[in-house]
C-alpha cells in the first residue's frame, strides 16, 4: 500500500455499530463489564481508549512499525524511553537538538544518575569514542532542530548494533512521509504528534512507534503507569491530520525550497540552512534517506545581532511569530530566545545556533506572498 493510502486508510475502520466513516471520540473514563475481568477489551480509559487505538495502530503503519504507542506531549513520549533507562546508564545524543529535549536529559534525567553526552552525529565514526559498557541508547535528530544538519540513520544504527546499543530517532522534522528511520534499522522512532502529523495547530501529543514487541510493552507499562495518556479528542484530531500529512508536507517542501533559494540570493542574508542544498554536508544522505528535503529552513542575518533579528521578525505579517512547526500555516521563530532557550549560549555558539539565526516553518499558503513577506520584513530591518 502507498503511502497516501496508508494516510487516509491504516489503522482505521468505519465504526460497527453506525457505518461512521471517521473513528468516533470515546469521550469516556471507563468501561462497563459483564462481570468481574469480563470486558470488551477496555477496562480504563487511561489504560486503553478506542480512538487512541486506532491512532496507535495509524502510526505504526505510517512508520512501517508494528506497535505504536501515544503521549501526552512529544516530551512525555521521551520522558517514557528515557524511563526505560536504569541510574547509571548513559546516553548519546545529537548536539544540535531541541531545547525541551536537552533540558528533560540534563536537568531531569541527570539528577537521576542517567548521564547524557552531546555529539556532532553528522559523522557516524564521532560517538565511537564516546561508547562506553553503560551506553545504553542514542538519541538522534535529523533533521534536526533548528540547524537542519543530517545524520546517516543507516551507519549511526550499524555502530549501535555492533555495540548492542538501542536507537531513537526523532523523526519529527521529517515526519513519515518523508523518511520511515525503523526500516533503516532504528530501534525506535519518536514523534512530537503537535507538529506535522496534527497539522493545524491545534493539539499537543507524542508518539512513538517500534517493531519490538518487548519495548512496545515497556512503554505501555510505563504509558499506563506514569498516565501521561492523550485524550481522546486529541487522538482524534491527530487521525483527522494524518489523512493530509502527505499533501501538506509535499506543498511545504514545495514551498521550502522555493524560500531557501530565495534567502541564500538576498544580500542580508548570511548563512541558509536546508538540506536541498547541493553543498549541504550531508546533502547526498539527505537525499538518499528521504523523500524531499523537508518543509523548515533556518537562516542567519549578516548583522548577526539579536535586535536585528528581532525586526525581521516583527515586521512579517504572513509569518506568525510562533514556537512550534509543522502546521499548514507558515511559522517565524528566533531559537535562541524561544525554542532553544534552555540550552546555555555557549553550547548554541557551538553548533553555529547564533542570535541572529531565524528558523521558518513554512507552510502551504501560495509562496509568492511568503517571499514577498520575508522581502517587506527584512527590507524593513
Amino acid at each position: 500500500m502507498k503511502f497516501g493510502t496508508k494516510a487516509i486508510h491504516a489503522g482505521v475502520t468505519p465504526d460497527p455499530s453506525t457505518g461512521a466513516i471517521m473513528t468516533p471520540i470515546y469521550q469516556t473514563s471507563t468501561y462497563v463489564q459483564k462481570a468481574p475481568g469480563k470486558h470488551q477489551g477496555y477496562e480504563y480509559a487511561r489504560t486503553k481508549n478506542p480512538t487512541r487505538t486506532a491512532l496507535q495502530d495509524s502510526l505504526a503503519a505510517l512508520e512501517n512499525g508494528k506497535y505504536g504507542i501515544c503521549f501526552s506531549s512529544g516530551l512525555a513520549a521521551m520522558d517514557a524511553i528515557i524511563k526505560t533507562l536504569k541510574s547509571g546508564d548513559e546516553v548519546i545524543a545529537t548536539n544540535d537538538l531541541y531545547g525541551g529535549s536537552y533540558r528533560l536529559l540534563t536537568k531531569v534525567f541527570g539528577q537521576f544518575g542517567i548521564a547524557s553526552h552531546f555529539v556532532d552525529m553528522g559523522e557516524p565514526t564521532n560517538i565511537e569514542s564516546l561508547i562506553n559498557k553503560n551506553t545504553k541508547l542514542l538519541w538522534v535528530e535529523t533533521p534536526t532542530n533548528p540547524m537542519l544538519n543530517i545524520v546517516d540513520i543507516k551507519a549511526i544504527c550499524a555502530v549501535a548494533k555492533k555495540h548492542k546499543i538501542k536507537v531513537v530517532v526523532d523523526n519529527t522534522f521529517a515526519s513519515p512521509y518523508l523518511q520511515t528511520p525503523l526500516d533503516l534499522g532504528a530501534d525506535m522512532v519518536l514523534h512530537s504528534a503537535t507538529k506535522y502529523l496534527g497539522g493545524h495547530s491545534d493539539v499537543v501529543l507524542g508518539a512513538v512507534v517500534t517493531k519490538s514487541k518487548a519495548l512496545a510493552d515497556k512503554l505501555a507499562f510505563i504509558q499506563n503507569a506514569a498516565g501521561a495518556v492523550p485524550g481522546p479528542q486529541d487522538c482524534f484530531l491527530i487521525l483527522r491530520g494524518i489523512k493530509t500529512l502527505h499533501l501538506r508536507v509535499e506543498r511545504a517542501c514545495q514551498n521550502a525550497a522555493k524560500i531557501a533559494k530565495f534567502l541564500k540570493k538576498h544580500p542580508k542574508v548570511d548563512n541558509v540552512y536546508w538540506p536541498g542544498f547541493s553543498d549541504h554536508p550531508n546533502h547526498k544522505i539527505a537525499k538518499k534517506q528521504m523523500r524531499d528535503y523537508g518543509g523548515m529552513v533556518s537562516f542567519d542575518l549578516k548583522k548577526n545581532k539579536e535586535s536585528v533579528a528581532g525586526k525581521v521578525m516583527s515586521a512579517t505579517k504572513i509569518f506568525a511569530l510562533a514556537e512550534s512547526l509543522g502546521g499548514v500555516e507558515s511559522l517565524i521563530g528566533h531559537p535562541a530566545t524561544m525554542t532553544h532557550g534552555s540550552i546555555p549560549r555557549e553550547e548554541r555558539l557551538k553548533v553555529g545556533l547564533t542570535d541572529s539565526l531565524i528558523r521558518l516553518s513554512i507552510g502551504v499558503e501560495d509562496v509568492t506572498d511568503l517571499i514577498a513577506d520575508l522581502e517587506k520584513a527584512l527590507t524593513k530591518a
